[in-house]
C-alpha cells in the first residue's frame, strides 16, 4: 500500500479508467427491486433485498479488490495472468486456477440467468405499455413471458459469437462500452428518484415503504460521482470515444421517445375523430 509509488502511482485518470472498466460488472444490482415485486411482500422482500446487495458488494467487489491490492503489487506480472489466482497461490492454497476457473463460471452463468430475467421483465413491460411488440406479452403456463426470454437467449448467442470472432476488439469494445452507459443509466435513475420522491412526498407520503438513506444529500453525491467520472472521460483518450458513443445512443433513444409519443399522440387524435363522427 505503501511501496512501489503508493496507492495510486499512476495518478488518478487511471482509477477512473479502471471504473468506466468495470462499471458494467455492478449493472443489475437493481434487479432485486424487479424480483422482490413480484414476492407476495414486495415492501419488506425490497428492503431484505436491497440491504443485501449492499453488504455483499461491501464484501465480496470491495473486500475482493483490497485482499489483492493489499497482497500484489500493482506492478506484479501475475496480475495480468489472474490477480485472485496469484493470490491464492500466493497463500499456499493448491490447485488455485481450477477454483478460480469454478467460482467465474459459476458467477457467469448467475449473470446469464439474471440478465435474462430482467431483459424480460422489462420487454414485458414495454409490450404492456405498448412500446414493445405485444408479442412479448405471451407468457407459458408459469407466467413467464416465454418469447421475451428466447429474443434476450439470441443475443447472449451473439456476445458468445463476437467473443470467439474477435475476444481482443469487438467483445472488448462492447464490455468497456457499456461501462459508459451504465453511469448515464445510473445517472437517470438517480434524478427519477429525487424527482419521484418529492413528488410523493408531497401527494402520497404513505406510500413510501422504502426510503434511501440519507435522501437528497446521498442522491446528490451519486450525480456528482457519476457526472464527475463522465466528464473525466472526455479527457482520457482512451475512454473518449466510449462517451461520444454513450452521448450518440442517448441522443437516439431520447428522440426515438418523442417520435413515438408524438405518433402516438396522432393516432389517439385520429381514434377520438372516428368515434364523434356522425
Amino acid at each position: 500500500m505503501t511501496g512501489h509509488g503508493g496507492f495510486m502511482p499512476n495518478g488518478l485518470s487511471n482509477v477512473l479508467l479502471g471504473i468506466t472498466v468495470v462499471i458494467f460488472s455492478f449493472m443489475g444490482t437493481e434487479i432485486v427491486a424487479i424480483a422482490a415485486g413480484e414476492s407476495s411482500e414486495p415492501a419488506k422482500a425490497v428492503r431484505i433485498a436491497t440491504n443485501s446487495v449492499i453488504w455483499r458488494i461491501l464484501i465480496f467487489f470491495i473486500g475482493s479488490i483490497a485482499i489483492v491490492v493489499t497482497l500484489l503489487p500493482w506492478n506484479s506480472a501475475n496480475i495480468l495472468k489472474s490477480p485472485f489466482v496469484a493470490v491464492l497461490e500466493h497463500v499456499g492454497i493448491p490447485a488455485a486456477a481450477q477454483i478460480m476457473n469454478f467460482i467465474v463460471l459459476t458467477a457467469v452463468l448467475s449473470c446469464l440467468n439474471s440478465g435474462l430475467y430482467t431483459n424480460s421483465r422489462m420487454l414485458y413491460g414495454m409490450a404492456k405499455a405498448g412500446d414493445a411488440p405485444k408479442v412479448f406479452l405471451k407468457v407459458n403456463k408459469n407466467g413467464v413471458p416465454i418469447y421475451a426470454v428466447l429474443f434476450g437467449t439470441i443475443f447472449s448467442y451473439i456476445g458468445v459469437i463476437f467473443d470467439y470472432i474477435s475476444p481482443d476488439k469487438v467483445f472488448l469494445f462492447l464490455v468497456n462500452a457499456s461501462g459508459g452507459i451504465a453511469l448515464l443509466v445510473y445517472l437517470v435513475i438517480a434524478f427519477s428518484h429525487l424527482r419521484i420522491r418529492r413528488r410523493v412526498e408531497k401527494t402520497k407520503p404513505e406510500a413510501l415503504k422504502v426510503k434511501m438513506w440519507l435522501f437528497p444529500y446521498l442522491t446528490y453525491l451519486t450525480m456528482v460521482g457519476i457526472i464527475a467520472i463522465l466528464v473525466a472521460m472526455a479527457f482520457i483518450d482512451s475512454l473518449r470515444p466510449q462517451l461520444l458513443l454513450t452521448l450518440l445512443i442517448a441522443v437516439l433513444v431520447v428522440g426515438s421517445f418523442f417520435l413515438v409519443r408524438n405518433k402516438k399522440g396522432n393516432q389517439m387524435i385520429v381514434e377520438t375523430i372516428e368515434k364523434i363522427k356522425p
